[in-house]
């Protein structure tokens, strides 16, 4: 695969770099902001049991226990989790060790601005020293090693005073993520491979897609973000003053009784905007921002093709079956069936089929068309079957 602009394999070998300080890595706080409903995972993932509580690899741990696992050999017990009021016992059965203070509650989503923000801001308090690391909770990423090694070289390419993203490879033209531009070679000790970004790129055309893979210096912008969080709220105060003084207000009541009361009265009231739009984007074209190329393996399971990937069939099947228990009978059929049902399902001719089989709702697909469960799910919401989702 082409690296990206700029960079050598010279570059990449950390080895022959000067090491950074390991003060730097005593400032790390990992944030995993836990939202979003998976639409088009439903019926498995729904609004009270989203796709970070399951176990959707086969290894056995949920997306949200193994994105706590992947951090805290760096940031020890200093984790910090964002997610909905309504995932609270859920999180906490989940990840047992994670600190009550240290769990931070919506009352209802609000977009990744306020969540990461709220978490920048509610740190600042306790230690404006800190250094953030954003990394959301449904994500599948592997080798956990190589993707520890680029969140160390963020922390020490942050200290130097940077918003810094880890950007993803590209195996494909991938018409569904955005797009981050890497710039010059930086020079900071413990970072080989940090560059600035010169641009953050919408989520292109297939065309453009394939040109932006064949030129290389493109990654994908997976949504991780490792900052100093007075830089963090230095540029949400720039770009979104109504969003950063609501959180700032919460923020200040965080640690003291009147946390709901505040938290209640303003939370409703903030803006929804992306992370991207009201931070990363414009701190790019301050020059504030850099990038870790991320050579590790990364799946952000948006749909049931996703999960087909993650869990191949076995040997003699070419069907993956999901759920413990599920009774499944194939004859020159394949795809993946979900089940959490004791009901029978079986196939017979049909080729890439998904089937997600639960008590009260049945999804029938291909792989071909994942993608677009989302409309059923649009489409049962504005019907009022809303029991269902």
């Amino acid at each position: 695969m082409a690296l990206p602009r700029g960079l050598t394999l010279t570059a990449m070998n950390t080895e022959q770099t000067t090491p950074g300080n390991p003060a730097d890595l005593d400032r790390f706080y990992g944030v995993i902001p836990a939202g979003g409903v998976g639409t088009r995972l439903w019926p498995l993932s729904r609004a009270a049991a989203p796709k970070f509580l399951h176990d959707l690899t086969g290894s056995g741990s949920t997306l949200i226990r193994a994105t706590y696992d992947r951090l805290s050999p760096l940031s020890g017990d200093r984790v910090m989790v964002v997610t909905g009021t309504v995932h609270r016992k859920a999180v906490l059965k989940q990840l047992p060790e994670l600190q009550k203070s240290n769990l931070v509650l919506e009352s209802e989503p609000k977009d990744s601005a306020a969540a990461i923000g709220l978490a920048a801001a509610i740190l600042h308090r306790r230690d404006p020293g800190i250094i953030m690391g954003s990394f959301a909770a449904d994500q599948v990423i592997t080798p956990v090693e190589v993707f520890q090694d680029a969140v160390r070289q963020a922390v020490h390419t942050a200290a130097q005073g940077y918003i810094v993203t880890i950007g993803i490879q590209p195996t494909h033209p991938s018409t569904g993520f955005g797009y981050i531009r890497a710039g010059r070679q930086l020079e900071i000790a413990g970072a080989p491979d940090a560059h600035i970004v010169e641009e953050f790129v919408e989520k292109p055309s297939a065309d453009v897609a394939a040109g932006y893979l064949t030129d290389g210096g493109y990654s994908w912008n997976a949504g991780m973000f490792v900052a100093p969080v007075d830089l963090m709220l230095k540029h949400l105060e720039a770009n979104e003053p109504e969003l950063f003084a609501g959180l700032t207000e919460i923020a200040d009541a965080w640690d003291t009784p009147h946390r709901v009361e505040v938290a209640k009265r303003v939370w409703p009231s903030l803006p929804k905007i992306a992370i991207d739009y009201a931070v990363a984007e414009p701190a790019a074209a301050a020059g504030d921002v850099a990038m870790i190329p991320g050579a590790f393996g990364w799946d952000d399971v948006g749909d049931f093709a996703a999960i087909g990937r993650l869990n191949p069939a076995a040997e003699d099947s070419k069907v993956t079956v999901m759920g413990e228990g599920a009774r499944v009978y194939s004859e020159n059929a394949s795809g993946i069936v979900v089940s959490d049902t004791k009901r029978v399902i079986a196939l017979i001719g049909i080729e890439n089929v998904v089937v997600v089989d639960t008590p009260d709702a049945l999804l029938v697909t291909t792989r071909e068309h994942a993608q677009e469960v989302k409309k059923a799910v649009e489409h049962l919401k504005a019907s009022g079957d809303t029991d269902v989702l």
